[in-house]
């Protein structure tokens, strides 16, 4: 009977399906693991078919048995092979890690154009033990609905979501694996030397620059909670603004900022003409910041610029959740920890555009009245928004642990194999949020984003002058 629903749901949406029933999945690059080719056992032992095309000496590596093609053209003829692929070999389906890549940005368009169904994935917002897998990809391509309504009726009937952390990884592993697979893509002259990493920073320069960060992360744990502490002991309201790493896509391409520089002037200005004078702001580092961006001499410069040098206070290091517990509220570009700031109750302001940007979870009043009157988030808006996310498009499991890469490749082939992403209730064509973003200059579109990448922003050149 479900099979029968998804095969006239497919119908309905023009998705290809060989034979009523076996898929032809395709799988695109995916994180610094062998999680895809998992994913991709599964759904063969459920009797799909699976492909890969490699782009990259990373994707070699971890995946090149005989499902495996690898793509030496350039990203311009990407397109056109891509869609001639697709025909030849009937796929369905088209599942790859981060939607912004170019490659899969381009991919999202070409399956739409034939037929084929675009499954995207990243980390999870329930982190830390979670992923994300949703239609087509995620943030402004987001299907998630943005009806408070239409996510209550869908989530009624829904059992609560188990938060139990079950696949905890160590930080070591992830950045290990990030390391070595983006170093070994800086050979990828010697086999595939048209292959575009759309990387923000030189992987050389980023890692050799992260290196004194981890030696002595340790002191700047201690020296930040001695200042959390004290902040909090003041008793002043404090606001905090994470900072997301500049190399993050989801700032690249789902925010209007070239730099996220640009936002902390944007949010200084507003907090020294409207916050209270006793109010304090909180420029948090992120924890896995590189250590390239010189941010104790932006943030000083900024805040001297807007007349709040005293009430401005740079923390690197420290545990964020016990600064956003006791604070007054948080502003954030587009972060998943706006997601976890709405979970224990803090007032949350979103500058970009964020699934979770909410009637009753964030704050729905311009910057400059966040100040003064930050709205908190509403508890049962949040359990609701949390048990559809939890069925529909969050699967627990990680990319990084054996046990972690099991759980979430079973679940993950099984919805691709049923067609259940994104249900239920969980798809709203088209993307709710696009409209937003257009009006904010964010790229939508695969010609957007090759319009704009390559930009920097103002701020980018301004301090390496």
């Amino acid at each position: 009977m479900t099979e029968d629903l998804h095969r006239e749901r497919d119908e309905a949406e023009g998705v290809r399906r060989p034979d009523g029933s076996a898929r032809v999945v395709l799988f695109l690059q995916g994180p610094p693991s062998d999680f895809p080719r998992r994913v991709a056992d599964e759904l063969a032992s459920l009797g799909h078919k699976t492909l890969r095309v490699n782009l990259s000496l990373a994707d070699w590596f971890v995946w090149h048995d005989a499902r495996c093609v690898n793509y030496r053209g350039s990203l311009s003829d990407w397109p056109a092979f891509l869609e001639d692929f697709l025909v030849r070999n009937a796929v369905t389906d088209i599942v790859f890690y981060q939607d912004r890549f170019p490659y899969h940005s381009a991919a999202v368009e070409i399956a739409r154009q034939n037929g084929v169904r675009a499954v995207s994935y990243e980390h999870g917002y329930l982190r830390p033990d979670w992923i994300t897998a949703e239609l087509d990809g995620m943030s402004v391509r987001s299907l998630f609905p943005e009806d408070v309504t239409a996510i209550r009726a869908a989530a009624d009937g829904l059992p609560p979501v188990d938060m139990t952390e079950r696949f905890r990884h160590p930080f070591w592993l992830e950045a290990l694996h990030e390391v070595l697979f983006h170093l070994v893509n800086t050979f990828d002259v010697l086999a595939f030397p048209r292959f575009v990493a759309d990387k923000f920073y030189h992987p050389v320069a980023e890692y050799l620059a992260t290196v004194p960060r981890l030696l002595l992360a340790r002191r700047r744990d201690r020296i930040a909670t001695i200042l959390i502490d004290d902040l909090i002991e003041s008793n002043c309201p404090c606001f905090v603004f994470p900072l997301q790493m500049q190399s993050d896509y989801q700032l690249r391409y789902n925010a209007q900022y070239a730099h996220i520089a640009d936002a902390l002037d944007e949010v200084m200005a507003s907090f020294s003409a409207h916050a209270h004078p006793a109010a304090q702001l909180i420029v948090k580092l992120h924890p896995m910041d590189q250590g390239i961006e010189p941010w104790r001499k932006i943030v000083r410069q900024l805040a001297r610029r807007h007349g709040i040098k005293r009430r401005v206070h740079l923390v690197d290091g420290g545990h964020l959740v016990t600064l956003l517990k006791h604070a007054a509220g948080a502003v954030m570009v587009n972060s998943t920890t706006g997601l976890h700031a709405i979970k224990i109750g803090c007032p949350v302001k979103v500058l970009g555009v964020a699934v979770y940007d909410l009637p009753g979870l964030t704050c729905q009043l311009p910057l400059d009245r966040f100040w003064r009157t930050p709205q908190a988030p509403d508890p049962d808006t949040y359990q609701s928004v949390q048990r559809l996310m939890g069925h529909a498009i969050q699967i627990q499991g990680n990319f990084y642990t054996r046990d972690g890469k099991a759980a979430a490749a079973r679940e993950f082939a099984a919805r691709i194999a049923q067609g259940a992403v994104n249900e239920p209730g969980c798809a709203t064509p088209p993307p709710p949020r696009a409209r937003r973003a257009r009006a904010l200059g964010i790229p939508v579109t695969f010609a957007d984003e090759i319009a704009a990448r390559g930009k920097t922003g103002r701020w980018w050149r301004a301090w390496r002058d």
